[in-house]
């Protein structure tokens, strides 16, 4: 296991400590809103305090991108730590248990390791590039499910009339698959996706920290993830199209403008 990772794994798992004990009492939690559906607790900033401490603590060198608490470190450093301490705090703050540490280390802007911690469910999720995506110590791929009409989605829409937006362009993709499901972690969703639990996602407005870990284990574990016109600026856009590869390109075909 490359060294980097071992120490990104460390750092989800003390984080991932910190959220199970939290998580046990639920009433003392310090909540505050940051905008529309838009929570941060106290147990989101102890979580990215305690990441960004194990991760400088070994490579003093490298910057942090949190959530919480932005950029820390040097602002042109060939290696940068992407971090959600938390993803699906509204999920933690009603008890659901669906939420999950994300850490993702970036060499001149490529993702080169990463790692989804879900604490409540003790399920480590890591990829190094090059070397594959593992659910624990089990080695996954992404599903081979062919036809779409069996396929399962993750979404995430911040609100849900975007499914509309544009004319309809979402509604043929959403329709003619099995289901879409909206889970509220949208870094446990890609995770599923690279272990085949879902066939593909569609994600819009999300941030490099959404998004940066997941892209990596699908890749890794066969997947594809683009934009949605295909292309590779999804970091940048925030606007996500991720799956195996079959339901990818009937996912990315379903958006596309219909010619007269």
């Amino acid at each position: 296991m490359h060294p980097m990772l071992n120490i990104a794994i460390k750092a989800a798992r003390r984080a991932g400590t910190i959220v199970n004990r939290a998580s046990l009492d639920l009433e003392r939690i310090s909540v505050a809103r940051k905008g529309p559906r838009d929570y941060v607790t106290d147990v989101d900033r102890a979580a990215e305090e305690s990441i960004v401490e194990t991760l400088q603590a070994a490579y003093p060198d490298h910057a942090v991108l949190g959530e919480e608490f932005g950029l820390q470190g040097p602002e042109q450093a060939e290696f940068q730590w992407i971090i959600d301490p938390l993803d699906g705090t509204t999920n933690f703050i009603h008890g659901l248990p669906n939420y999950a540490v994300s850490i993702a280390l970036t060499q001149r802007g490529q993702v080169t390791q990463a790692v989804v911690y879900d604490p409540s469910r003790n399920e480590l999720f890591t990829a190094s590039r090059g070397s594959g995506t593992f659910l624990n110590d089990r080695r996954v791929r992404v599903s081979s499910r062919t036809r779409y009409a069996e396929a399962l989605l993750g979404a995430h829409w911040p609100r849900s009339g975007d499914a509309d937006a544009g004319g309809g362009r979402f509604r043929q993709m959403t329709e003619n698959c099995s289901g879409v499901r909206r889970m509220g972690s949208t870094v446990l969703d890609l995770a599923y996706v690279a272990t085949g639990r879902l066939d593909g996602f569609c994600g819009l407005k999300l941030k490099p920290w959404d998004v940066a870990a997941g892209s990596l284990l699908i890749q890794e574990a066969g997947g594809l993830v683009a934009d949605l016109d295909g292309e590779q600026g999804w970091m940048d856009s925030g606007n996500v199209l991720a799956g195996s590869p079959k339901i990818f390109t009937q996912m990315l075909a379903a958006l596309q403008p219909k010619q007269d």
